[in-house]
Protein backbone atom coordinates (compact mmCIF):
# COMPACT_ATOMS: atom_id res chain seq x y z
CA UNK A 1 0.00 0.00 0.00
CA UNK A 2 2.68 2.49 0.79
CA UNK A 3 4.56 2.13 -2.92
CA UNK A 4 0.79 2.57 -4.11
CA UNK A 5 0.38 6.09 -2.33
CA UNK A 6 3.78 7.38 -3.14
CA UNK A 7 2.66 6.86 -6.89
CA UNK A 8 -0.29 8.30 -6.66
CA UNK A 9 1.52 11.52 -4.99
CA UNK A 10 4.09 11.59 -7.95
CA UNK A 11 1.13 11.52 -10.29
CA UNK A 12 -0.44 14.12 -8.70
CA UNK A 13 2.38 16.79 -8.82
CA UNK A 14 3.41 15.45 -12.44
CA UNK A 15 -0.57 16.54 -13.16
CA UNK A 16 -0.72 19.79 -11.78
CA UNK A 17 -0.09 22.70 -14.30
CA UNK A 18 3.80 24.13 -14.06
CA UNK A 19 2.64 27.12 -11.84
CA UNK A 20 1.85 24.94 -9.03
CA UNK A 21 4.43 22.18 -9.42
CA UNK A 22 7.47 24.19 -10.58
CA UNK A 23 10.07 26.29 -8.37
CA UNK A 24 9.55 29.53 -8.51
CA UNK A 25 12.36 30.33 -10.59
CA UNK A 26 11.46 27.77 -13.06
CA UNK A 27 8.01 30.01 -14.10
CA UNK A 28 10.18 33.16 -14.17
CA UNK A 29 10.05 32.47 -18.16
CA UNK A 30 10.65 36.25 -18.96
CA UNK A 31 14.02 35.91 -16.83
CA UNK A 32 15.15 32.57 -18.19
CA UNK A 33 14.56 33.79 -21.43
CA UNK A 34 16.44 36.51 -21.06
CA UNK A 35 19.79 34.70 -19.81
CA UNK A 36 19.18 31.62 -22.28
CA UNK A 37 20.27 31.91 -26.38
CA UNK A 38 17.45 31.58 -28.45
CA UNK A 39 20.11 30.51 -31.24
CA UNK A 40 21.82 27.80 -29.40
CA UNK A 41 17.99 26.69 -28.42
CA UNK A 42 17.60 26.27 -32.29
CA UNK A 43 20.09 24.59 -33.47
CA UNK A 44 21.64 22.82 -30.76
CA UNK A 45 18.22 21.84 -28.50
CA UNK A 46 15.56 21.16 -30.71
CA UNK A 47 17.65 18.61 -32.74
CA UNK A 48 17.81 16.68 -29.48
CA UNK A 49 14.11 16.75 -28.94
CA UNK A 50 13.99 15.22 -32.55
CA UNK A 51 16.44 12.76 -32.46
CA UNK A 52 15.99 8.49 -32.74
CA UNK A 53 17.53 6.91 -30.22
CA UNK A 54 17.64 2.94 -29.52
CA UNK A 55 15.18 1.68 -26.32
CA UNK A 56 13.37 5.40 -26.23
CA UNK A 57 11.33 7.38 -28.22
CA UNK A 58 12.04 10.64 -29.73
CA UNK A 59 11.13 13.65 -27.09
CA UNK A 60 9.16 14.76 -29.61
CA UNK A 61 6.77 11.80 -29.93
CA UNK A 62 5.07 13.11 -26.42
CA UNK A 63 6.27 16.46 -26.40
CA UNK A 64 4.01 17.25 -28.98
CA UNK A 65 1.27 15.28 -27.39
CA UNK A 66 -0.01 15.54 -23.91
CA UNK A 67 2.98 16.87 -21.66
CA UNK A 68 3.15 19.70 -19.44
CA UNK A 69 6.32 20.48 -22.26
CA UNK A 70 4.37 20.71 -24.93
CA UNK A 71 6.61 21.40 -27.98
CA UNK A 72 4.79 22.50 -31.31
CA UNK A 73 3.37 20.26 -33.97
CA UNK A 74 5.89 20.21 -36.64
CA UNK A 75 4.09 21.11 -39.73
CA UNK A 76 2.93 18.30 -42.28
CA UNK A 77 6.28 17.27 -44.23
CA UNK A 78 8.38 19.06 -41.99
CA UNK A 79 11.43 17.45 -40.75
CA UNK A 80 12.04 20.65 -38.18
CA UNK A 81 10.34 23.64 -36.48
CA UNK A 82 10.16 26.80 -38.51
CA UNK A 83 11.01 29.88 -37.05
CA UNK A 84 8.31 30.57 -35.46
CA UNK A 85 7.43 27.43 -33.94
CA UNK A 86 11.01 27.31 -32.86
CA UNK A 87 10.05 30.52 -30.98
CA UNK A 88 7.43 28.81 -28.97
CA UNK A 89 9.02 25.49 -28.04
CA UNK A 90 11.98 28.20 -26.86
CA UNK A 91 9.40 29.62 -24.31
CA UNK A 92 7.72 26.29 -23.37
CA UNK A 93 11.19 24.63 -22.90
CA UNK A 94 12.41 27.91 -20.86
CA UNK A 95 9.90 27.48 -17.97
CA UNK A 96 11.78 23.94 -17.56
CA UNK A 97 15.19 25.22 -17.23
CA UNK A 98 17.13 27.64 -14.08
CA UNK A 99 19.69 29.44 -15.46
CA UNK A 100 22.80 28.43 -14.50
CA UNK A 101 21.60 26.32 -12.61
CA UNK A 102 21.74 22.09 -14.24
CA UNK A 103 20.68 20.12 -11.59
CA UNK A 104 17.51 22.43 -10.34
CA UNK A 105 16.52 22.18 -14.55
CA UNK A 106 13.77 19.97 -14.89
CA UNK A 107 14.97 19.89 -18.61
CA UNK A 108 17.95 18.42 -17.33
CA UNK A 109 17.36 16.23 -14.37
CA UNK A 110 13.77 14.35 -15.79
CA UNK A 111 15.27 12.37 -18.55
CA UNK A 112 18.77 11.61 -16.69
CA UNK A 113 19.07 8.56 -14.66
CA UNK A 114 18.18 8.63 -10.87
CA UNK A 115 21.94 7.45 -10.25
CA UNK A 116 23.39 10.05 -12.45
CA UNK A 117 21.39 12.72 -10.36
CA UNK A 118 18.18 12.57 -12.28
CA UNK A 119 14.82 12.53 -10.72
CA UNK A 120 12.73 9.33 -10.17
CA UNK A 121 10.26 9.31 -12.83
CA UNK A 122 10.07 10.63 -16.35
CA UNK A 123 7.27 8.80 -18.50
CA UNK A 124 9.34 8.22 -21.51
CA UNK A 125 11.88 6.66 -20.12
CA UNK A 126 15.46 7.64 -19.18
CA UNK A 127 17.42 8.95 -21.98
CA UNK A 128 21.14 9.37 -20.31
CA UNK A 129 22.82 7.30 -18.06
CA UNK A 130 25.50 10.24 -16.87
CA UNK A 131 25.60 13.48 -16.94
CA UNK A 132 28.71 12.97 -19.58
CA UNK A 133 26.67 12.03 -22.29
CA UNK A 134 26.81 14.40 -25.67
CA UNK A 135 23.37 15.30 -25.74
CA UNK A 136 22.99 15.62 -22.15
CA UNK A 137 26.52 18.36 -22.17
CA UNK A 138 24.55 20.08 -24.96
CA UNK A 139 21.87 20.74 -22.80
CA UNK A 140 23.80 21.94 -19.80
CA UNK A 141 26.08 24.42 -22.13
CA UNK A 142 22.67 25.53 -22.68
CA UNK A 143 21.21 26.11 -19.31
CA UNK A 144 24.79 27.57 -18.23
CA UNK A 145 24.19 30.57 -20.56
CA UNK A 146 26.37 29.77 -23.60
CA UNK A 147 26.13 30.95 -26.83
CA UNK A 148 25.60 29.53 -30.18
CA UNK A 149 28.94 30.70 -31.19
CA UNK A 150 30.50 29.43 -27.93
CA UNK A 151 32.81 26.35 -27.54
CA UNK A 152 30.94 23.40 -25.63
CA UNK A 153 32.71 22.47 -22.23
CA UNK A 154 32.29 19.75 -20.54
CA UNK A 155 30.80 20.17 -17.33
CA UNK A 156 30.45 18.03 -14.37
CA UNK A 157 27.27 18.93 -12.25
CA UNK A 158 28.07 22.68 -12.43
CA UNK A 159 28.16 25.53 -14.31
CA UNK A 160 31.86 26.85 -14.36
CA UNK A 161 32.25 30.43 -13.19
Amino acid sequence: MPVALLLFLVAALLALPPSVAAPAAQTAGTTATSLLDFEYFRTRIQPIFLAKRDGNSRCSSCHMKGTPMRLQELSPGATTWNEQQSRQNFQVVATRVVPRNLLQSRLLVHPLAAEAGGTFYHSGGKHWKSILEPEWQTLANWVCGHKSTDKMVQLTGACEE
